[in-house]
């Protein structure tokens, strides 16, 4: 299985955090910053990356981003950076 996934968060331009997932981090955060990524970044740019946690395989990539996303926000950068075992 290949691990070349990772979970990222973005602090976009009115302060506040997105997260998502990808397998290039490069190009999705071009693409963001292009306003053809996520609707609720569109919006909100540009977006600079706050911190991401890769090595992943997509499974758990996603389940790692559902976990982010229920974190308050105060948390969410320490969470992931964590990789989530805090």
């Amino acid at each position: 299985m290949s691990r070349d996934w990772c979970v990222y968060l973005v602090t976009c331009s009115d302060g506040t955090l997105y997260c998502g997932t990808t397998n290039d981090l490069d190009k999705r955060l071009a693409t963001h910053n292009a306003g053809k990524g996520a609707k609720y970044t569109r919006s909100r740019l540009p977006v600079k990356l706050a911190t991401y946690c890769d090595g992943l395989t997509k499974s758990e990539a996603l389940r790692l981003e559902a976990r982010v996303k229920k974190q308050p926000r105060a948390c969410k950068v320490a969470f992931l950076e964590a990789g989530g075992d805090v």
